[in-house]
């Protein structure tokens, strides 16, 4: 095996110099050796014995998470017909708004998708009630307790998972009795953990503390990641920061050419005594660290705050007033692709990665 992967990368080699003048960049010379081994392996198959994929009835354990101004039916039925679990993201939608992508999402796939929800949202119960009566598959829940939902979820017919930070959060899930969790290190996008742990240390604690189905979160935006969350202990990856530059994403244009453009250090934790929050530098960023540095408090960051801060950056585009919620793996991103070939690309990578570290002599 050794010797026919160094076959392969000594073809892609000399290929090199050819597909250099044809202005390919070197990312797509590797997408290509890593597809080219997947092939010849013939590995490019569902994962057999998955629990998350048993548990969704998907492909692939790769699941396009739920954010608000970015994740609409066109992404999620996109990412659900690659194989993998689409979530529209509820959190910035009203009730009508909601059932109107429910319904869009099931007419565009005949594959699983899901809604995420976050437990403080003030039209839950409108929410709730959409789902249930729309009779999605698979609800992703956040941001509060899930004791009073799960149940009610559940008696009707719905997968529930819930997102946590902590290995004491992760086991409170377990006994309300989610079908899964989502371990997010505090690598991610958007509303984060007050613990701030990495997902590299929160994956292997929340891993050795349930016995539930475990997805992680944070950081992941290729194979390579993927595959070293499983060799902690996750069974799935849920990825944001990667879809939402991808072309049926509903983020503005602005927002995903800013993504493709950060390296890293460029986003930065803030707004800890209101929520935790990773958020692009910008001119709205400029003005919340000033204020946590003179000692603001919570009602003083909400008034910088404001309403609706995040729509006007991520969906409609203000890149310096707005709120830019991304990940740090936006420093890994350089293009905006379609969503089934960010599908495909991590999982040939994963298992060109996986049978790479198979073969190596120890």
């Amino acid at each position: 095996m050794e010797q026919a992967l160094q076959a392969m990368a000594d073809n892609t080699t000399n290929r090199a110099s050819t597909i250099h003048r044809k202005n390919i960049s070197n990312r797509q010379v590797h997408l290509q050796w890593m597809n080219q081994i997947c092939r010849s392996k013939k590995l490019n198959y569902v994962m057999e014995g998955n629990r998350i994929c048993s548990l969704f009835g998907i492909q692939y354990p790769i699941i396009q998470a739920g954010m608000i101004w970015c994740s609409g039916w066109e992404l999620a039925s996109a990412v659900s017909n690659a194989g993998g679990l689409g979530i529209i993201g509820a959190g910035s939608m009203y009730p009508d708004g909601l059932r109107e992508n429910i319904r869009q999402c099931k007419a565009a796939t005949s594959k699983p998708f899901g809604v995420n929800v976050p437990l403080l949202y003030p039209d839950l119960e409108q929410h709730m009630q959409i789902i249930i009566e729309e009779k999605v598959p698979v609800v992703f829940t956040s941001a509060g307790s899930p004791k009073i939902w799960t149940p009610i979820l559940k008696e009707n017919g719905i997968k529930v998972v819930h997102v946590v930070a902590s290995s004491k959060l992760a086991l409170k899930c377990q006994d309300a009795g989610v079908d899964a969790v989502v371990a997010e290190g505090f690598e991610a996008g958007g509303h984060n953990g007050r613990e701030e742990t990495t997902t590299l240390c929160l994956i292997p604690a929340v891993r050795n503390a349930i016995h539930i189905p475990l997805i992680a979160a944070g950081g992941i935006s290729s194979g390579k990641a993927m595959l070293a969350v499983f060799a902690l202990g996750a069974e799935g990856v849920q990825i944001g920061t990667r879809f939402v530059c991808t072309k049926e994403s509903s983020a503005h244009e602005n927002f995903k050419t800013k993504i493709v453009s950060l390296n890293e250090g460029d986003t930065l934790l803030s707004m800890k005594k209101v929520v935790p929050v990773r958020l692009i530098k910008n001119e709205f960023y400029k003005a919340i660290q000033a204020a946590e540095d003179k000692g603001a408090d919570g009602g003083e960051l909400v008034t910088i705050l404001g309403r609706a801060r995040a729509k006007k950056g991520m969906y409609e585009g203000d890149m310096e007033e707005g709120e830019l919620e991304i990940g740090q793996a936006s420093a890994l991103i350089d293009t905006i692709q379609p969503a089934k070939e960010v599908v495909d690309e991590i999982w040939n990578e994963f298992v060109a990665t996986k049978n790479k570290i198979s073969s190596l002599s120890l």
